[in-house]
């Protein structure tokens, strides 16, 4: 996990790697598989909800497809003081750790169907039934 310092002239300084970084180069932590957490400076106050939130404006502005519609958003807006909203809060982040678990399957049995793909099938064979290939330098003993 990267801690991040916000300081007051907007600057991050990342305490993990001893640096100055910028919202992209937290964008591409997060994008790696690392976690964040800011906090202001001054107060300590830990702002790194308002910091992801900024990175994803940022992404929509620069025109990426929207991962949220305008509807769930409404509907993330409704369960703010609504007493399931925890749970909705909970379900919301299982749902999409077992959609990253089950892109993460397909990508797997992809890989093994590419690995039965009979020309690469053939290819295995050719170079098991062929230690020398044409190309070696050794020629075959006669």
């Amino acid at each position: 996990m990267h801690h991040l310092k916000k300081y007051p002239n907007r600057r991050l300084y990342d305490t993990t790697d001893s640096q100055y970084v910028t919202i992209e180069d937290v964008r591409k932590l997060i994008v790696e598989g690392e976690s964040v957490h800011v906090e202001e400076s001054k107060v300590g106050t830990d702002i790194t909800r308002a910091v992801l939130m900024q990175i994803l404006s940022e992404q929509e502005a620069e025109g990426h497809e929207p991962v949220l519609t305008n509807r769930a958003i409404e509907q993330i807006i409704r369960f703010y003081g609504d007493r399931l909203g925890g749970v909705a809060s909970r379900y919301i982040e299982q749902s999409i750790l077992t959609f990253l678990d089950h892109q993460d399957q397909f990508r797997q049995r992809m890989r093994q169907l590419n690995d039965l793909n009979p020309l690469n099938l053939m290819r295995q064979a050719f170079e098991t039934n062929n230690p020398n290939p044409p190309d070696s330098d050794e020629t075959p003993k006669k």
